[in-house]
């Protein structure tokens, strides 16, 4: 700011003895960590410049003049955190994904790694996963597009797009789901980089075609209600 020039301002605190008012400018404009949020969701990917690099990780600059912090441990794959900090330096501008963002503590958490899928150790190639397994998958971003998720704790990861989110349309929309969830999928396939694809709405249709075989076909009189109805009490009777 400058003399003569003209801002908005929210009144603090106004003390009539010492005829003092204390004025905020801050308070008159949107807060920069909400923009940043409402601009940039979880999953997401942005560009800034490295600003400082400290013993525990990266701060890089990012829109609204905001900074971001990117862990030792979520720079690179595969080496220690100091190691990943020797790689970087100040001025260099990086990708990164937006892991979390928390206004109130004017906080936002990046991941440089997690756009390093082809460096993933061995494990994500996928050779230990088979086509039509159904497995359980930890989902590690949102984004419009599905879900990126990882197998197990420390397994492949692949992608399930959104529309093999479920049979239904109002199932099919990412986000339903948060990172860090977990829940069954089915591998449908491998994209040319052995990276596995998989498929809520492909496991649904299994079990309910493993169901009409066990319990009968709606040719036969019974609904379809019934039929899974029949496959869940026994799943039932099998866990008690």
């Amino acid at each position: 700011v400058s003399t003569s020039q003209e801002v908005e301002v929210v009144i603090l605190e106004v003390d009539a003895e010492k005829r003092r008012i204390s004025l905020g400018l801050k308070q008159a404009q949107p807060n920069p960590w909400e923009s940043f949020a409402e601009a940039h969701p979880v999953g997401s990917t942005v560009e800034g410049e490295v600003k400082n690099s400290t013993e525990f990780g990266l701060f890089i600059g990012l829109d609204n003049d905001v900074d971001g912090m990117v862990h030792m441990s979520d720079i690179a794959w595969g080496m220690s955190g100091e190691e990943a900090l020797s790689l970087h330096h100040k001025g260099e501008v990086v990708k990164a994904v937006v892991l979390d963002v928390d206004p109130e503590k004017e906080r936002i958490s990046l991941g440089m790694k997690q756009l390093e899928r082809g460096n993933v150790p061995a494990a994500n190639a996928g050779s230990s996963l088979q086509r039509n397994q159904v497995v359980t998958v930890t989902i590690l971003a949102v984004t419009d597009g599905g879900l990126e998720v990882q197998a197990g704790d420390d397994g492949a990861i692949g992608f399930i797009r959104r529309s093999d989110l479920g049979r239904d349309r109002d199932e099919q929309r990412p986000d339903r789901f948060q990172a860090g969830q977990k829940l069954d999928a089915m591998v449908i396939g491998f994209d040319r980089q052995k990276k596995p694809n998989f498929s809520i709405k492909a496991m649904q249709v299994a079990e309910e075609k493993e169901a009409v075989a066990q319990y009968g076909s709606s040719d036969s009189g019974a609904s379809l209600g019934d039929i899974l109805g029949a496959a869940l009490n026994k799943a039932r009777d099998q866990q008690n």
